[in-house]
């Protein structure tokens, strides 16, 4: 990786069966996207729902990538291994096959009608930034970011690290 490369980092999730498959798929097609490089995942995390807590749980995992992609190449990159998945926007905070975010991008501001990096709930989400502050820690860019909304995070939220994913059922 280039010095001057911004990491970019993602959240993904899953509540609608089977979760383990439907993250594992996801991750299979970002990595298999022209101009992105994974380059980090952090471990799995079992999670309440947030917002609407009438479903499922979620499993979640960060991952952090270089990309030659634009913004709005990758969000649309991140649109279609949603699709793929099946995922419908039904309901706002619902339950999902797959969901894909982009929580930071080194230290840009993005504020577009499609998309807002950081995450504008970044900061309330304990199933983003634990996950996240695991494989920022050694990034200059985002792990400060990411220990100040932990420091000021007050989501009450559970979360649960797992400790096999191939041990996981759905």
């Amino acid at each position: 990786m280039s010095t001057n490369q911004e990491r970019v980092y993602l959240s993904i999730g899953s509540n609608i069966h089977p979760r383990v498959q439907n993250i594992r798929k996801a991750l299979s097609r970002l990595r298999a996207v022209a101009g992105v490089t994974v380059i980090a995942e952090s471990h799995w995390y079992e999670t309440e729902p947030w917002g609407n807590r009438e479903q499922a749980n979620f499993y979640n995992v960060s991952v952090s990538l270089v990309t030659t992609l634009t913004p709005a190449e990758l969000l649309d990159e991140l649109h279609t291994i949603e699709q793929a998945g099946h995922r419908q926007r039904l309901v706002h905070w619902g339950p999902r096959t797959i969901d894909m975010d982009i929580i930071f991008w080194g230290q840009r501001r993005i504020a577009t009608v499609d998309l807002t990096v950081p995450h504008a709930q970044a900061a309330n989400r304990n199933f983003v930034l634990l996950p996240t502050a695991e494989i920022a820690a050694d990034d200059p860019l985002v792990g400060p970011q990411v220990a100040r909304m932990i420091a000021a995070n007050q989501d009450q939220s559970w979360i649960k690290k797992v400790r096999n994913v191939s041990e996981l059922d759905d």
